[in-house]
């Protein structure tokens, strides 16, 4: 199986508008958000991952197949350093899911952008919630900070590469 990651274009970007909408779609069951009238979720950050320093929008394919894509901002929950990096969203297609594909992808993000890092999810989202913790734990063999509380909507992992 070969795992790409590739910087999207700005010429991608209505690719990664249709992706958004399958991402949605799913994540709605966590979020109970609904569509609107023209049957859009919407997603109101994509122009700046073309437009603003620190965001990097890539492209996740399976043997050349399109699988899913990966949202790297600076706007972090946790972390206050400048170079600080996290997850806007991150997304495996259903087909791709329980091989290795997202953990590989996280894996090699991490790689390429070193430093300051913060892993999020909505305490509600349990499959991600254990997804995360299997692969920041693996990823930093053990080396990383639980955020969140109790009452919080939003937790998560942090670390450093």
């Amino acid at each position: 199986m070969d795992i790409t990651l590739n910087l999207m274009s700005v010429d991608e970007k209505s690719l990664l508008v249709r992706l958004m909408e399958l991402y949605n779609y799913e994540f709605s069951a966590f979020s109970n958000d609904d569509i609107n009238e023209y049957g859009y979720y919407g997603y109101d950050y994509i122009d700046n991952y073309w437009n603003e320093k620190g965001r990097f929008p890539y492209l996740i394919r399976v043997d050349g197949k399109i699988a899913g894509f990966a949202l790297i901002c600076p706007h972090c929950d946790y972390r206050e350093e400048a170079d600080a990096r996290c997850f806007g969203e991150f997304f495996v297609m259903l087909k791709y899911r329980r091989m290795g594909v997202g953990k590989y992808a996280a894996a090699k993000l991490f790689d390429l952008h070193r430093g300051p890092w913060e892993v999020c999810y909505w305490k509600n989202n349990v499959p991600a919630g254990l997804f995360w913790k299997k692969v920041v734990e693996e990823y930093t063999k053990g080396h990383y900070s639980i955020r969140g509380t109790e009452s919080s909507h939003n937790c998560g992992f942090t670390f450093e590469n």
